[in-house]
């Protein structure tokens, strides 16, 4: 196989025992490097481990390099742990932070770590893991730093070589192997030159206003008769699939793909070959009953599918495995699909040009457009990949569309802000020298002189705060701190539901009901459910140890505060934990099958996380394990899906 010019020149820096950070388009073929620096690693008889963002990325690159690489590879993961001792170790970036913290012996055996997709450092709610990550990285281990395009990647670079005293090498990549080609749908017409949006300009209002009559609807793709037979006519006729439809939400996901359910796109042969595999992959995958396969069954005959955070795992994966068969032709999917997930398309469709940020609706940024356009074009298949822009006229203007699809990618920056699980761990080993690591932080290396006084002060103030709340006492963790320093992100609400003896309390069903509340993100407008007398008390005691720590936060003004505990998903772990089927909880909640099955599998991460615990009772410890044989089971065993797959 002939490698690019940026590939030659990352694996020459490897084999010279250069750390290197590569910054490339999305399908540009980046994994190629990490599986020559893996291959170095065999060669010299060291360990490696290889960190994603997202626990579904980290299984396929479990599946991936355990077909690669027979008999060498591990992974773990909040809920999954097989083979841990593996020369080749797959985690999520959260565990290796947790191994680093923790001090763990472990990392002496390994001689590099993998970051991909490293941009990811300027994710809000996640982008300090990474940096916490490369700031407390061991001195022997060399990183693979891997990229979509960002700007900045000399300032990353810069600051990881600052911290760690080696330098680490860039090699950049602009062009896409396969180059991309537009187009634009605007009043049900396909125009292949953003210039001929010009014609439709009297119609651009620069932005949608709403009044109080006029509320604003969700998707207004074909507000002015944008017919998706029509683009879907476009497409097919020419040749132009299989085809990625990307929309950001998973109901209009699902009523797409059902609006199409009267085109066929498979030959006679080829829905024959969809309907075996897709009959044999339900069986392994013990799917044959679930309703949800069921009903999308009529679609895959069809060459349709469907794919969201919303589905089961295992039918996930089901769908997956159809779409690389190249046997579904249209696939209707969330951003999700697009993160790292090897699965390129011919041609790429977005629903629209604006998303949900945090709390906000704007315009895409630049790098999730091309995170979801790189999925267009087939490396050795194609020529060119087609990517078309479905347009509203009164929901965006012309130049932001411009600005989407041809301005420079947004620079990565630092979202840097310790958890109180980090602060305890660098307190316990550092004292008061905790304050001297921010100085090794990308937000140090990128703020002004007034941004860093106040990032050190948010710092102090948290110490202050775990100080008052006896966490730290006399120099020194307290019993309480040596628990919360385990309890990543859930820190503070359960070490003080221990201090006050109410998690020994707790039923074993009871343990899994409170934490349930605890990792439950609510959607805007959910509606609460009806809750049972023990999940009612539960949420009762919860929500006021939730308003103290509020109020202490509030007082000592640590942000972002703690998050508030939300029930939504009591009913059906409590009802799963005392042996309902898990098929049949969808007629207790509301909550979609893969968000239960997400929800789960967090509580199970978070009772290993108790379980593993230095401080707890015997009888505490017990009842953990206890609570995790009650729900880790059928769907929600994450290592059986790896196992059988």
């Amino acid at each position: 196989m002939r490698l690019d010019r940026f590939q030659r020149e990352a694996i020459r820096h490897v084999k010279a025992g250069h750390s290197v950070l590569v910054s490339a388009p999305t399908g540009s073929g980046k994994t190629l490097i990490a599986e020559r620096v893996i291959e170095e690693c065999i060669k010299r008889d060291l360990g490696i481990i290889y960190t994603s963002p997202i626990k579904a990325l980290s299984n396929q690159k479990f599946r991936d390099f355990s077909k690669l690489y027979e008999n060498r590879v591990g992974i773990v993961t909040g809920d999954v742990s097989l083979n841990p001792d593996a020369q080749i170790l797959i985690m999520t970036t959260e565990i290796f932070r947790n191994r680093l913290l923790d001090g763990s012996q472990r990392m002496v055996e390994h001689g590099w770590i993998i970051f991909d997709e490293i941009h990811y450092l300027d994710d809000p709610e996640r982008g300090t893991v990474w940096e916490e990550s490369i700031m407390q990285l061991p001195p022997h281990m060399k990183i693979l730093a891997l990229s979509a395009t960002v700007p900045n990647a000399e300032e990353i670079a810069r600051w990881i070589s600052s911290i760690h005293q080696t330098p680490i090498y860039i090699v950049e990549e602009k062009n896409r192997p396969v180059p991309l080609k537009f187009f634009y749908q605007c009043n049900n017409k396909i125009l292949n030159h953003i210039n001929e949006l010009n014609r439709f300009r009297s119609h651009f209002h620069g932005g949608f206003r709403r009044t109080r009559r006029q509320p604003m609807r969700r998707h207004p793709s074909h507000l002015t008769g944008n017919r998706l037979s029509t683009l879907i006519n476009y497409i097919s006729e020419r040749g132009y699939i299989p085809c990625l439809y990307f929309t950001f939400s998973r109901k209009r996901c699902e009523n797409l793909a059902h609006k199409l359910s009267d085109c066929n796109f498979l030959t006679g042969i080829e829905r024959e070959k969809v309907v075996a595999l897709f009959k044999s992959l339900l069986e392994r995958f013990d799917l044959v009953h679930e309703r949800s396969a069921l009903e999308m069954s009529e679609l895959i005959k069809r060459g349709i599918a469907f794919h969201h955070a919303g589905m089961l795992p295992t039918l996930k994966e089901v769908v997956e495995r159809l779409f690389t068969s190249r046997l579904i032709k249209v696939m209707f999917t969330t951003e999700t699909f697009a993160l790292g997930v090897n699965m390129p398309a011919r041609s790429v469709i977005f629903d629209e040009l604006r998303k949900t940020y945090g709390t906000c609706f704007s315009e895409l940024r630049v790098r999730d457009f091309y995170q979801m356009a790189g999925r267009a074009g087939r490396r050795g298949m194609d020529d060119c990949g087609f990517v078309f822009s479905r347009v509203n006229p009164n929901f965006i203007t012309i130049e932001k569309i411009k600005n989407i699809i041809f301005a420079e990618p947004e620079e990565v920056i630092s979202q840097f802000n310790n958890t109180y699980a980090t602060v305890l761990h660098l307190y316990e080993r550092l004292k008061d020298n905790l304050f001297k690591t921010y100085p090794r932080s990308l937000h140090y290396f990128q703020s002004s002189p007034g941004e860093r006084r106040k990032a050190q002060g948010l710092l102090m103030r948290k110490v202050d705060l775990l100080k008052e709340m006896g966490y730290i006492a006399e120099g020194k963790l307290t019993e309480k701190g040596r628990l919360a320093s385990c309890l990543y992100g859930y820190e503070l609400p359960l070490a003080e539901l221990y201090q006050q003896g109410y998690l020994d309390e707790l039923s074993v069903t009871g343990l899994n009901i409170l934490i349930s509340g605890l990792v439950f993100e609510s959607r805007k407008n959910q509606a609460p459910p009806k809750l049972s007398r023990i999940a009612m008390d539960i949420k009762k005691v919860a929500r006021l140890n939730s308003l103290r720590i509020f109020s202490l936060e509030k007082k000592f003004k640590v942000y972002p505060y703690s998050k508030k505990p939300h029930f939504h998903a009591a009913p059906a772990i409590e009802a799963f934990s005392q042996g309902m089927d898990f098929s049949k909880l969808y007629r207790i909640t509301d909550i979609d099958e893969g968000e239960l099955v997400r929800v789960f599998r967090m509580v199970i991460q978070v009772l290993r996380e108790l379980c593993q615990a230095p401080t707890i009772t015997s009888t505490l410890k017990q009842k953990a394990r206890g609570a995790i044989g009650l729900i880790n089971r059928d769907v929600i065993d994450a290592e059986k899906q790896l196992r059988e797959g």
